[in-house]
């Protein structure tokens, strides 16, 4: 175990979770350039992580000409699934285009947006991106509304409210299919980090809807994990995070002027429920930055 590793180690012990990590340098084989690993290649649940694979595989749609960015669908929010951001907190129906729809899903991490997204785009042109990039441990098996159906049975539940409310219960001890990789949507830190590379050198998806996702990811408001890290204003910070439950993740590509980006993969479970956890999320920060300050040196340690 490296310094660096252990130092990660004790940063999520300390915050009372089990962590995950990987990171490396973007455009450079790992052997050269080295990597830090946490349990880098153990299968996680994804959380809303998964809309980064989901913008992928929209964004190849664009660029083959299958979907027009521009085109526009109407959303109910009557219709949507419940999400605290997004369509589905909109009083009155709207119509956007498939590419806003996209922004919305990743700047806010929009629920609703993301199961109209792949609604459009089906689990087969997921699945086939993923097996076009080798990431063959990474699996969607639905999209958010499919996760609070599976949670509000769990939870012995009538709503997703009420799911929720049960477990975030401290008192209770919850074992759920949204917290087992075996039967939610799944990942590895590695294969995550992989895929930002893939997003960064234009293998993942090429031209102009390849900047489209960069873009997109830069702009993501979440500024309480991978972000409090680096609060610097000449730094840029391209993630998505994932919530649920005990669980808390953000993958991104942290960009120092001049300098070569690192991409790095943080997933976490907590070992309380509660909605708010701000130790778990200032957690991720710390441990992003003692991975990527590793890696900006060249020191592997």
């Amino acid at each position: 175990m490296t310094s660096a590793e252990k130092r990660i180690r004790d940063v999520f012990a300390d915050a009372g979770c089990t962590g995950w990590l990987h990171a490396r340098r973007v455009d450079t084989p790992v052997g050269d350039a080295g990597d830090i690993a946490v349990g880098a290649d153990d299968v996680v649940v994804l959380a809303s992580v998964y809309k980064l694979p989901l913008l992928v595989a929209l964004c190849r749609a664009f660029e083959s000409g299958e979907l027009s960015p521009t085109a526009t669908v109407r959303v109910n929010p009557a219709d949507c699934t419940p999400g605290p951001t997004g369509v589905s907190t909109f009083r009155d129906p709207v119509v956007l285009s498939w590419r806003d729809l996209a922004l919305s899903m990743m700047t806010v991490s929009d629920n609703a947006a993301a199961d109209l997204v792949l609604g459009r785009v089906g689990l087969e042109s997921v699945e086939r991106s993923l097996s076009d990039l080798g990431l063959t441990s990474t699996r969607i098996i639905g999209g958010t509304a499919d996760a609070h159906r599976s949670l509000v049975i769990d939870a012995h539940a009538h709503t997703t409210a009420e799911a929720f409310a049960a477990l975030a219960d401290n008192d209770e001890a919850w074992t759920v299919s949204a917290y087992d990789p075996s039967y939610a949507s799944a990942t590895t830190p590695r294969e995550m980090t992989s895929l930002l590379d893939a997003i960064w050198t234009g293998r993942a998806v090429p031209g102009a809807q390849g900047e489209f996702v960069r873009q997109v990811m830069s702009a993501q408001i979440w500024q309480h994990r991978i972000r409090s890290g680096f609060p610097h204003s000449g730094v840029d910070v391209a993630g998505k995070t994932g919530t649920i439950g005990a669980i808390r993740n953000e993958v991104a590509v942290v960009t120092f002027p001049g300098e070569i980006p690192v991409a790095v993969a943080v997933f976490t479970r907590a070992a309380r429920t509660d909605p708010v956890l701000p130790v778990v999320d200032a957690a991720i920060g710390h441990v992003a930055r003692i991975a990527v300050t590793e890696l900006r040196s060249g020191r592997v340690a």
